[in-house]
């Protein structure tokens, strides 16, 4: 108790007598020390080392690290007045955390429960046109859904290749990341960003010339390198006899996935008019529907789906449940981020507000650039929140007169997801799928470098042209 009473002085002291004294229940941005951004940082530095330096411990005990900094952040909330800290925490989960995580754990539950088997060699030019489809299944299924659909067939077909190594890594930037930019569906980002007001179909009206134009230069970059190493390494493929080309396993689940589809697009498309109140946050009768269909489809799927398709996936929990856990803390620990952010230039992260904000004009490379930066060390998804929120948080004037700047976020989220392992959710999964198939994938800084080779230059053409 002594030392709970010592943290709740401290963040009293970093401002929360302002909050008291004007009796508002949101987090004051304009008068929150830099301080309040260390348990955020420190989410994010664990993910980046801890499992490099004592991986067995983050394993064992990821969980209660998160907890750790989720809980001072609870703690810190608690010396403006429980009522401000309920609604913080209430604002958070019922309005981002939950719909997030609930459509993330409906498309890999469902996708888990669909397998694909191939009958195909796994040449150069049949790899890449798996990479293409899996790239377009990302935007109607998600970048999470694609890549428990794709990642099975495309290890299987190239068992007998030499290596396939680069094939995963090149499978994480496009099924997993860059195909995402091509609806709200695919991606986390821009998911929040349809749960904050953005149009459903926004990001495919006018993402999709920029993220056609990368998918096509990833594709051809990975068949040059894919061709090298088939010519030098050779593979011997035995098609088996009376045995279909391509089959499928688990169909009933399309029909859940087409399910859940539908429940998405009627949240954002019917507006019954109808809230309800929680301790002062209010929840539209439409995303209630959506996200309660959503848990009734994992159920569905789960208990009504084909137990094959879901075994021969190898299907588990565990990276669904590290997501979640992850998840939340990076939400509860991000809030006080985004309130300084919010404040602008009243807030103590003005410089930053300068950088991409100079006369009151946005500076579009600037918000590329920054927001693919952080979307690559700490994750895509509460980063495009900072940064929606940083430029004005209005979903009207983002998808009006800023149009530019909120293509500009959406694309650096979104794209720089794939620089690092820890830029997106379903990266770490397929990492970790593919080294279940004994492929040897690289580690951290690895991975860093080849992202670095490959990306960099060509993000930094796309800005070029762009901004």
């Amino acid at each position: 108790m002594a030392k709970l009473r010592y943290v709740m002085a401290l963040f009293a002291f970093l401002g929360a007598d302002s909050l008291l004294a004007s009796g508002d229940l949101a987090l004051p941005g304009a008068s929150l020390s830099l301080l309040w951004a260390l348990p955020f940082a420190g989410t994010l530095l664990s993910l980046a080392i801890c499992p490099l330096v004592v991986p067995g411990l983050w394993h064992h005990h990821y969980g209660k690290v998160m907890a750790f900094w989720a809980l001072t952040i609870c703690a810190g909330l608690l010396s403006y007045g429980w009522q401000s800290a309920l609604y913080e925490l209430l604002h958070l989960t019922l309005m981002h955390y939950i719909p997030f995580v609930v459509l993330v754990g409906a498309l890999y539950t469902i996708a888990g429960g669909l397998r694909v088997t191939l009958n195909v060699p796994g040449t150069p030019a049949m790899n890449t046109l798996i990479l293409f489809l899996g790239a377009l299944a990302a935007g109607v299924m998600g970048t999470t859904g694609a890549a428990m659909l794709f990642i099975k067939p495309i290890l299987d077909i190239n068992e007998g290749r030499a290596s396939c190594t680069h094939t995963i890594i090149f499978f994480i930037f496009i099924v997993c990341n860059v195909g995402g930019a091509l609806s709200t569906l695919g991606d986390p980002p821009l998911f929040l960003g349809f749960l904050s007001g953005v149009d459903f179909f926004w990001p495919t009206q006018h993402l999709w010339p920029e993220t056609l134009a990368v998918l096509a230069a990833l594709l051809v970059m990975y068949w040059a390198i894919d061709t090298w190493q088939f010519s030098k390494h050779g593979y011997v493929f035995e098609k088996k006899k009376h045995v279909r080309l391509v089959s499928f396993a688990g169909k009933r689940n399309f029909y859940f996935l087409a399910g859940a589809v539908a429940l998405v697009l009627m949240s954002g498309f019917w507006k019954s008019g109808i809230t309800f109140t929680v301790f002062h946050v209010h929840l539209a009768l439409q995303d209630i529907i959506r996200d309660t269909g959503l848990l009734a489809l994992i159920y569905a799927s789960w208990r009504f789906g084909p137990k094959d398709a879901r075994h021969a996936n190898h299907f588990s929990w565990g990276p669904f449940e590290e997501v979640a856990k992850l998840f939340i803390a990076i939400f509860i620990t991000a809030a006080p981020v985004i309130a300084i952010l919010k404040a602008g230039e009243a807030g103590a992260l003005s410089s930053i507000v300068q950088i991409v904000n100079k006369g009151g004009a946005p500076v579009d490379g600037a918000y590329f650039w920054l927001s693919g930066i952080l979307s690559a060390f700490l994750d895509n998804a509460p980063t495009y929140l900072v940064f929606f929120n940083l430029a004005g948080g209005q979903p009207e004037t983002l998808m009006g007169p800023l149009a530019s700047t909120l293509t500009a976020f959406s694309l650096g989220s979104v794209f720089m997801g794939a620089m690092t392992y820890i830029g997106n959710a379903p990266n770490f999964m397929v990492k970790a799928i593919a080294q279940n198939h004994a492929v040897q994938m690289p580690s951290f800084f690895g991975y860093l470098a080849w992202s670095c080779g490959l990306l960099l230059p060509l993000f930094l053409i796309l800005s070029l042209i762009l901004f």
